[in-house]
């Protein structure tokens, strides 16, 4: 009898990790070749992986809530066959040796130092063959080749896939769902460096790596270790830290954009004044602990720095991680500005109310109107539809779009999701309200494919959902721009001379400074401001 081992496999989406939410087998039953097994999350979508091989489940490895590396047992299956004894124990991966430490040093090293050749789907050459493509895929995926030059040990058992050989079943549905997104490759960092990073708190967002093309690597991690001794040495020297209360600065607008907001650092945590760069918070020593009934009693977890007792300390991961690295990569990378309007939406809201009385069936939504005239103003001012560049020798290029693929930030309750309609500029205001209301509610749900969920080149933000007026948004990460709309309310406005009440809103345009100037995102949110405020006329020109 032999076992097949089938490893956790590169899912496209340029991920080194996958969290199992559920599996959809037990050990013990019996399984056909493509049937789903489990389901996994990456980033912001859930996936279910079908297994290349038939049998019976002999091993699960991991359970509900563990977080895999890509290349890692999945499940073994085993063929139910019995092996001659004399075959029995031939090429078993017991015998083989493991690799020594200064192996695994050097494969930590090299991991990552080769530039990463994964293109988009709309970028990949047609004309290339895929004789490079390996690693430890589904059956009839392919990966790069920076993606196949990891080392993976091959288990016992487990038949190559044929060269060529195109996906089948539910394979070939995952596999369909997957590479129909763009590939936005991160930041290559080895897995291995990664968990050195995460075991010691150090937040590899914010290193300054020194390797090829400034990736991070082994030797980064271990300098910013030794800045945190040093750090510990200096407040150890200097005596205990006052505990009084420091001077708020200015409070960040605590609202939702289009790239994802995590909450301000707590205190002691990452970006605290007197944290090295780099670090996700200084670990101090515990603090012994206080039988002052002002902080919880004997035993209770007491912050050293602010001397109150810890309610919960929640781990950064899954969703959150990646919205915390997408929002620190976006302010990190774009040189932002913010331009902002007041704008009358009285008509709108006339002209919407007179197409509902009469035609209720077919009226357009208010946000399917000013996504209309967004689509309309992004084809007069193209250099907001558009992607910073940057070459591995650190040359840079602006790449500019002939479609519009439409982001909409959508709150959902695992956290900020930013799904996108395709060429969007191709549909009316009729056909995008229909389109927006299918793919917020399958965004929502927590079904969006990494095709709904990846490739937007301009986000739409209605915060004012939230009955906020105004923001400074965050760009949407690799995105040059984003258009925020706060909510319409009464306001007092001069008409024709005269005080009047009137429905007024902000609208707010976040843009990367590196692509265009302010007199491109002035006339980009200025021409949307006068559709809405004569979107009788707007209609019969766009």
């Amino acid at each position: 009898m032999s076992i097949n081992v089938f490893n956790l496999p590169d899912l496209g989406e340029g991920l080194t990790e996958a969290d199992i939410l559920r599996w959809l087998v037990a050990e013990g039953d019996t399984v056909t070749m493509d049937q789903p097994i489990v389901e996994v999350e990456t980033a912001k979508s859930a996936v279910e992986v079908p297994t290349p091989f038939e049998g019976v489940v002999h091993t699960l490895h991991g359970a509900e809530g563990d977080t895999l590396l890509v290349g890692q047992p999945l499940i073994s299956v085993s063929d139910g066959i019995e092996a001659p004894e004399s075959a029995a124990g031939s090429g078993s991966d017991d015998d083989a040796p493991e690799p020594t430490h200064g192996a695994g040093y050097r494969e930590e090293e090299l991991a990552g130092t080769r530039p990463s050749t994964e293109l988009s789907v709309d970028e990949a050459d047609p004309e290339a063959g895929e004789d490079e493509s390996s690693g430890n895929v589904l059956i009839g995926y392919g990966t790069s080749a920076a993606g196949s030059s990891r080392r993976r040990r091959r288990k016992r058992g487990g038949p190559a896939a044929p060269d060529g050989a195109a996906p089948t079943g539910a394979a070939a549905h995952t596999h369909d769902a997957l590479t129909a997104a763009p590939r936005m490759a991160l930041t290559v960092v080895s897995p291995l460096v990664r968990k050195l990073a995460r075991e010691h708190g150090v937040d590899i967002t914010a290193l300054e790596g020194t390797g090829p093309g400034g990736l991070i690597m082994r030797r980064d991690v271990l300098v910013a270790l030794d800045q945190v001794e040093d750090q510990r040495s200096r407040a150890d020297a200097a005596g205990p830290a006052p505990t009084g209360l420091a001077t708020a600065g200015p409070a960040a607008p605590g609202l939702t954009t289009g790239a994802p907001v995590p909450p301000p650092p707590a205190p002691g945590g990452p970006g605290a004044q007197g944290g090295p760069a780099g670090l996700a918070g200084a670990p101090r020593p515990p603090a012994a602990p206080s039988s002052s009934p002002e902080l919880g009693g004997t035993g209770q977890d007491v912050d050293p720095r602010t001397g109150l007792g810890v309610a919960v300390r929640e781990p950064v991961e899954g969703v959150r991680k990646t919205i915390a690295d997408a929002m620190t990569r976006s302010r990190g990378e774009i040189p932002e500005a913010t331009v902002w309007v007041d704008v009358d939406a009285t008509e709108l809201l006339r002209l919407r109310a007179e197409l509902k009385a009469a035609d209720p069936q077919t009226t357009p939504s208010l946000l399917a109107l000013i996504a209309r005239f967004t689509l309309a103003g992004l084809q007069r001012f193209p250099q907001l539809n558009a992607r910073m560049d940057t070459a591995p020798d650190g040359s840079r290029t602006i790449t500019r779009f002939q479609g519009i693929n439409l982001g909409l930030a959508v709150e959902s309750e695992r956290g900020l999701m930013v799904p996108n309609l395709r060429n969007a500029d191709r549909l009316s205001a009729v056909e995008l309200t229909g389109a927006m209301r299918e793919i917020i509610d399958v965004a929502r749900s927590g079904k969006a494919s990494p095709a709904q969920l990846s490739g937007s080149t301009f986000t739409l933000n209605n915060y004012g959902v939230f009955g906020t007026d105004g923001a400074t948004p965050i760009i949407n990460h690799p995105e040059v721009a984003i258009l925020g709309i706060g909510r319409i309310i009464d306001k007092p406005w001069v008409v024709n001379g005269e005080l009047a009440v009137r429905k007024v809103a902000t609208l707010s345009i976040a843009f990367d400074h590196r692509v265009c100037d302010g007199g491109a995102a002035g006339g980009f949110i200025r021409f949307v401001a006068d559709c809405i405020e004569n979107p009788v006329g707007a209609l019969t020109q766009i």
